[in-house]
């Protein structure tokens, strides 16, 4: 299937090519440089010490382009600067868990074609995020970036519709070098074919997802839903805006459970003079009540949902109900808006109605300058009947070329 793949891609790129001089155009080179310094703080009920992980984290690399092609790569590294935490590699279990283990990888090594219509050809170790990533991202909030080795091709050269395609045969993960399940292999397919109905985007997809490494078959499924979300102007200064979605999800390949669940998600959001007021309601549905016969989606950059704490990265047996309700503010100042957040959420399970507990989330970002942002961040989880209270801060600084 992989060398199918990679024949396929070859074909295209050749055919492409014939009919045009690629190599004439001038070659540009674009330096890349991504930089994080963070501290995070973990207070965890259960745990005999208190995480502070301070670390450091870099992404360096080249990007270069003539014509239609471009070649890029990047190489990453994360150095524990206070490696007082458990990064689920070090074996310091003592401390809770802050998922950024030391290492040094090749994080990105793509080729990418644009010389057809609308169309982009993607090969090789690449970025992948689609939607809200609520399925499938980079999960870019840790330290070491989750990349894919895929073929991908994204293309609106059907008229109103648009298609993303990507088949990848091995995921690297954010674990880092010292972990078994830093390349997670597989034959995935991550499909969406969507279009527009007036101020509404609608979308079909489909997520097959094979993870033929021990210990993670259990996450290997097929899900198949559709999204839809729009923006509205209700009057010059407030806008309204929606997304909602539905899913279902089975086992798949080398999965030894089976079930099938459900997902739902409803979400609205009203913007005037600053202010962002949101509210959303979303549904990862349970089976059984097995371990992993739940919805689950282990693809996702997970940490954008369902609290900040992370308690629910993989979904409990019985499924999850999460109410939720924001409000931002992007405060003026004469160097720019400080964005404001804070966010409640509500947790219950979908099937024994089992109240899990509930989290308040705080943010606040800044761009000291063009290249540099500090964020500060906070979340406050009080357990009911799921998991243990657990608070974490972050204090941030990024830099970015």
């Amino acid at each position: 299937m992989k060398a199918r793949a990679c024949m396929i891609l070859a074909g295209a790129v050749v055919a492409a090519s014939a009919a045009s001089p690629a190599l004439a155009d001038p070659l540009k080179l674009t330096p890349l440089i991504d930089a994080r310094l963070r501290y995070e703080g973990v207070d965890q009920q259960g745990k005999a010490q208190q995480a502070d992980a301070l670390t450091f984290r870099m992404r360096s690399g080249i990007e270069a382009k003539s014509g239609p092609w471009s070649v890029l790569a990047e190489a990453e590294a994360t150095l524990a600067i206070n490696g007082d935490y458990n990064s689920a590699v070090n074996g310091r279990t003592a401390f809770p868990v802050v998922a950024d283990p030391e290492t040094i990888e090749l994080n990105r090594l793509q080729l990418q074609y644009r010389g057809l219509p609308k169309t982009v050809i993607t090969f090789g170790r690449q970025r992948i995020n689609l939607d809200d990533q609520r399925f499938v991202g980079t999960v870019l909030w840790r330290q070491n970036e989750q990349t894919y080795d895929a073929v991908r091709l994204e293309s609106s050269a059907l008229g109103p519709l648009a298609a993303d395609i990507t088949y990848s045969w091995s995921l690297r993960s954010i674990f880092g070098i010292d972990s078994p399940l830093q390349s997670i292999g597989g034959e995935n397919v991550l499909a969406q074919l969507g279009g527009k109905a007036g101020p509404v985007a609608i979308k079909g997809f489909a997520y097959l997802i094979d993870q033929d490494q021990a210990g993670r078959r259990q996450f290997s499924s097929q899900t198949y839903g559709v999204r839809a979300n729009g923006s509205f102007a209700l009057s010059p200064k407030l806008k309204l805006g929606i997304v909602a979605s539905f899913a279902r999800q089975s086992d798949y390949k080398g999965n030894a459970n089976t079930y099938s669940a459900d997902y739902w998600l409803g979400e609205a959001q009203l913007g005037a003079h600053g202010f962002t007021l949101t509210g959303g309601y979303e549904v990862l549905g349970a089976s059984s009540g097995r371990a992993f016969t739940s919805f689950q989606t282990p693809l996702a950059t997970a940490h954008k949902f369902n609290g900040w704490a992370d308690l629910f990265l993989t979904t409990p047996a019985n499924g999850l109900r999460d109410a939720y309700a924001g409000l931002g503010y992007a405060l003026p100042t004469p160097r720019g808006p400080v964005n404001l957040s804070v966010i409640y959420h509500r947790f219950d399970s979908d099937r024994l109605d089992q109240d899990y507990g509930d989290e308040w989330n705080a943010q606040a970002t800044f761009k000291l300058t063009r290249n540099i942002g500090l964020l500060v961040k906070y979340a406050d989880y009080r357990a009911q009947q799921f998991g243990t209270d657990t608070r974490r801060l972050w204090l941030q600084m990024d830099y970015t070329l």
